[in-house]
């Protein structure tokens, strides 16, 4: 993995981590749901870090392939 995806994928992961504590936090101490909406942006993340990481595999697959 490139060294420009590696820090995107860091950076995705370390996102999604502070926004899943914080929600935790929220459900720990009071006892409440999350916000709808802050749910849903932190599923748009781990999406957009599962596409990621699909893409790579694809162009390795494709140029290992792609002779055939």
């Amino acid at each position: 993995m490139s060294a420009s995806k590696r820090e995107e994928v860091v950076s995705h992961l370390r996102y999604i981590r502070l926004e899943l504590r914080e929600m935790h936090q929220m459900l720990i101490k009071d006892d409440l749901l999350p916000d709808l909406n802050h749910a849903k942006e932190v599923h748009a993340q781990l999406d957009a870090l599962h596409e990621l990481l699909l893409n790579k595999g694809n162009k390795k697959l494709k140029s290992e392939f792609g002779d055939i």
